[in-house]
């Protein structure tokens, strides 16, 4: 992690590791935690197409469905490197540039503070 982010310019990083998160946080990224919160996160794996990269066919995944969303909801149980606990003392930790989004945001077009981001 540490040489990806040393190496290029510019990159997003996507990350449920805390652990990993801060390597990259040493940077001074913006950092941009996606919150929605559980009943919008079970939703989101509910309404999740098809994912042939992962498994052979739609049923295969349904079929695993129950366990994401168990897991899923122990996000915000559980006290793990893969929790809400330790995303939350990350963010409020890190004094670089962050934002918090609490709720889905409209992607097509892309708010101009989205692209802002990016730039």
């Amino acid at each position: 992690m540490r040489a990806f982010c040393a190496s290029h310019r510019s990159w997003i990083v996507e990350g449920c590791y805390t652990h990993l998160v801060r390597v990259a946080l040493a940077f001074s990224p913006r950092l941009v935690f996606l919150n929605p919160g559980e009943a919008q996160c079970r939703a989101n794996c509910r309404a999740r197409p098809w994912e042939p990269h992962k498994y052979a066919s739609r049923a295969e995944q349904d079929e695993r469905l129950e366990f994401l969303l168990t897991w899923v909801s122990d996000y915000y149980r559980r006290d793990d490197d893969m929790s809400l606990h330790a995303h939350s003392a990350l963010y409020a930790e890190y004094a670089g540039p962050k934002h918090q989004l609490t709720t889905r945001p409209l992607l097509e077009p892309p708010p101009a503070e989205l692209i802002a981001w990016t730039g």
